[in-house]
This record gives structure tokens, C-alpha cells and sequence, in this order.
């Protein structure tokens, strides 16, 4: 079995539907989450070249599929990678909402498949599986979910699921169904991956870590005689100078106490999710311990659930980074930053260029701004063109 390093990737941004902030662990500047924040950040996000956004889900977000379906028209290229639930929606109820937001979206829907972690949530959703038969769950939602998108009529009785007369009238534009990406790092959900996804996402571990979960999930899906691609969850934050990069860093962090941390970490220890436990592992709640590896840092983990782990540096240094990845196998990227928006035009200004994208972004002026960004002096010559420097 031979490893397969990709020549391009795609890059995707997050919608912060759970809130924006410039402080981690604080409401000192924070900003609230509406339709007009978040179409700022989407139609940033779709003018800078983005593959596409990925809409969280959960209690503490608003719904990602009317988020989704609001920004739909307010959007040009961008995809929006949205979650289906299984054990919480019927896997016919899912297909017909995949098949109407992917049609009404001209075909940029992506399905992330979210299994999850926190036992108390599952229960306040009126969940009470444990981790290894939600898994089973997973699997029989997937197997019927694909069927019916795919067109076929589908009766099934399983250990969980009973379907009779299972179909669309309405198919996606997608065929045979838009992609789906899946994470989880236990291995009912490395099985899953490999027998049912097309893409398995990981949060943002060390290289090699990364490098053996991508082994592990490409063997089992060897042995399922299919093939898998591999994604991976980041945030970043990119200055000018990988030194004013870690001032930021250090900043996000810099109004949070101790209780506060110590408060998010007993909420993650209660999560029965290997991811969230391996997130945890990389800095076990301390704040000496925060870059894990080479411009790879743990402090938003302290307090935030899921990817906790940010890449840190000029964009030079960023880039490396991500090609890093790249040459473990990984050939998508959905990454962030505080705040979004803001992060969203450091990044995509400074990064994207540099990268082997798959899609095309914008092309800029070469020439000099006048006007607003950079007026004339003495209103009768322009300043001197000069190199920018990262």
C-alpha cells in the first residue's frame, strides 16, 4: 500500500455561530453572532478564495443548516460544509434537507457526519447511546443516508434503524451525493471512516501523530478495498513576523484565569469523544506547555472544545507548516482565527497566495492603491511601490 501525497489542496474557513472574540475564555471583546457578522465573514471568505466554510453544530451553536441556507445567496463560489446527526435525524429526513440545500446552492453543499462526544448534550438531545452504539448508529444511518441520495429505494431493518420505502423525488446536483467528511479518532470511528466516508478529518495534532492516524485509517480502508482522502481542523494566526504572531497568540489568551480554565477542562473530561481526550493530552490544562511542536500551539484548547490548536507564524513559516501536513497525505484544510473576520483577510491575504490550491482565488491589482488605501502625497504623486514583506 503505497502512501499517496497530494499535489493541491483546498483550504476552508469556520463560521463562528457560537460567537466571535478577540479574548478566549471572556466576554471582554466579544461580538455576537448575527446574520449580518456572518455574511461579512462568508462573503470575505468567498472573495478571498476559499474553497469553502464549515458551519459548526450543537447546543451552543445556531442551527448550521438555516445558517447555511441564509448565506446560500449572499455567496458566489463558497461551499459550506454542513452537519448531519445521526441519532438525531431520521437518515431519509437528512437526505431530503442534502438534496434541497444542494440543490438550491447549485451543488457547493458539503455533509460533515458528526457522531458526538459529550454524553450530557447527547442526553439533552434526547441521546442515550453509549460511544459504541452511536457508532453502530452511525454506520446504519450512513449505509441507508448514501443509498437513498444515490437514487435507489431503500428498505432496511437493523439493530437501530428500520426504514420502509426509503427515497427522493428531488436528487442532489452532487451525484452520487455531496462529499461527506467524518473525524473521530476511537476505532469504531476509524472503521467507520474507512468503510463509509469519503473524508477522514483529524483535529490539529503533531505530524506524527497525524501520520499515524492517516495510516491507520488508509490501511482499514485498503482492507475495504476503498480509498479515503484526509483532512485536517486548525486554527491559525499570522502576522507580519512569527514574533508579533506569538504576541498575538499570547494575547488571546491573556484575560484568561485559572478557574475559567480549569472549569473547560472538567467539562472535556466528561466527554467520552478520543478526540477531545488527545486535544486535552497536548497540554493538560497548563499554560508552560502550549507549543506542542514547531509553531503548533495549544492554547485555545484550553478552554475551547474540538480543535484546540493553532498554527503560529509569519506567512512563510505558516505555509511550510501546512505543506507539512500536506506531505503526511492531507489535502484539505479547514482552518480559523479570533476574530474571524479579521483573521479570515490576514490569512487569506498573506497565506493563500503561497499555496498549491486546487481552486483559484482572486488575482490582485499589482499596481498601487490610490483613494482610501494609499493617497496620493500632497495630493500630486504616489507613494514609492515597495515589496511587501511577510
Amino acid at each position: 500500500m503505497s502512501m499517496s501525497i497530494p499535489e493541491t489542496i483546498k483550504v476552508l474557513w469556520f463560521l463562528p455561530t457560537h460567537g466571535d472574540s478577540r479574548y478566549l475564555g471572556t466576554s471582554d471583546g466579544g461580538r455576537a453572532v448575527d446574520l449580518p457578522y456572518l455574511r461579512q465573514i462568508a462573503q470575505a471568505a468567498d472573495d478571498l478564495g476559499f474553497y469553502g466554510a464549515l458551519l459548526p453544530t450543537g447546543r451552543s451553536c445556531e442551527d448550521s443548516w438555516i445558517i447555511a441556507s441564509a448565506l446560500v445567496p449572499l455567496t458566489q463560489r463558497l461551499r459550506f460544509l454542513v452537519a448531519v446527526r445521526p441519532g438525531l435525524q431520521s437518515p431519509t429526513l437528512a437526505a431530503r434537507m442534502t438534496a434541497t440545500l444542494d440543490r438550491i446552492s447549485g451543488g457547493r453543499l458539503l455533509i460533515n457526519v458528526v457522531t458526538g462526544g459529550d454524553p450530557v448534550e447527547n442526553k439533552g438531545d434526547g441521546i442515550f447511546l453509549g460511544h459504541a452504539e452511536r457508532y453502530e448508529v452511525t454506520r446504519e444511518f450512513l449505509q441507508i443516508y448514501k443509498a437513498v441520495l444515490a437514487g435507489e429505494t431503500v428498505a432496511h431493518e437493523g439493530k437501530h434503524l428500520r426504514i420502509e420505502d426509503g427515497r427522493l423525488l428531488f436528487p442532489p446536483v452532487q451525484t452520487p451525493h455531496p462529499p461527506l467528511y467524518f473525524g473521530g479518532s476511537s476505532e469504531a470511528a476509524n472503521a467507520v471512516a474507512a468503510e463509509q466516508v469519503d473524508k477522514y478529518l483529524t483535529w490539529g495534532e503533531p505530524p506524527a501523530q497525524v501520520a499515524e492516524k492517516i495510516e491507520t485509517v488508509r490501511r482499514l480502508a485498503d482492507k475495504a478495498g476503498r480509498e479515503v482522502s484526509f483532512g485536517i481542523r486548525l486554527h491559525v494566526i499570522v502576522r507580519e513576523t512569527t514574533q508579533k504572531a506569538w504576541d498575538a497568540a499570547n494575547d488571546l489568551i491573556s484575560r484568561l484565569d485559572d478557574e475559567t480554565i480549569e472549569s473547560a477542562q472538567k467539562v472535556f473530561e466528561r466527554m467520552d469523544s478520543v478526540g477531545q481526550s488527545r486535544m486535552r493530552a497536548l497540554h493538560g490544562g497548563r499554560r508552560d506547555r502550549l507549543e506542542v511542536s514547531p509553531n503548533l500551539w495549544a492554547g485555545v484548547g484550553l478552554v475551547r472544545g474540538g480543535a484546540g490548536t493553532a498554527l503560529v507564524g509569519d506567512a512563510d513559516t505558516v505555509a511550510e507548516r501546512i505543506d507539512e501536513y500536506r506531505r503526511l497525505g492531507i489535502d484539505s484544510f479547514i482552518l480559523s482565527g479570533y476574530p474571524h473576520l479579521e483573521e479570515a483577510y490576514s490569512f487569506g491575504e498573506r497565506v493563500l497566495p503561497l499555496l498549491p490550491l486546487d481552486h483559484a482565488i482572486k488575482a490582485r491589482e499589482a499596481g498601487l492603491n490610490t483613494g482610501p488605501f494609499g493617497e496620493t502625497i500632497a495630493g500630486d504623486r504616489r507613494p514609492p511601490l515597495r515589496v511587501s514583506q511577510s
